[in-house]
């Protein structure tokens, strides 16, 4: 049969059946699903650790997925992409997320533990309110002090900014 044949037959079916090319996945973490992919958004049902899932779709910090409980939005950092591990891989995979990588050498996205793409980083837009807010939590080093003082927090010595002009 012609290769060109049987390659465009099987693009014809993952086209038929997305889901097919959905990835699987497994709850590190008892978390709720969602309604939306949104923090407030109305709860569907509960996800418990080590349930596995359908991951269908991406959108921030947050992933449609589809469980045996139901389907909605979790957040991200609840999943990991894949079958589940044993034992102290689970604190790994964790980890993992957070620093960026996905297993030995593999680097991903820096910005996918905030769940910003590409996309989203090129369509951003100088928000000039948000700066001043930013601004206004800024404190003199006296301050601070006085701060770590009251909550008994142990100093650390670093270079501090230089006082905006």
């Amino acid at each position: 049969m012609n290769p060109i044949k049987i390659y465009a037959a099987l693009l014809a079916l993952l086209i038929m059946h997305p889901a097919w090319a959905a990835e699987s996945g497994t709850a590190l973490k008892a978390d709720t699903i969602r309604a939306e992919p949104f923090a407030d958004a109305k709860a569907v049902t509960a996800l418990s650790a080590g349930d596995k899932v359908e991951i269908l779709k991406k959108d921030g910090g947050w992933l449609q997925v589809k469980s045996a409980k139901g389907s909605g939005w979790v957040r991200m950092l609840s999943i990991r992409k894949g079958a589940a591990r044993k034992g102290s891989d689970d604190a790994a995979g964790l980890l993992g997320l957070a620093s960026g990588r996905a297993g030995t050498g593999k680097v991903v996205a820096t910005t996918g533990i905030r769940g910003l793409n590409e996309e989203e980083l090129k369509s951003a837009k100088f928000n000039e309110t948000e700066i001043k807010l930013a601004e206004s939590f800024a404190t003199e080093k006296t301050d601070a002090k006085k701060f770590a003082a009251q909550g008994k927090l142990a100093a650390r010595k670093f270079d501090y900014l230089p006082a905006p002009q």
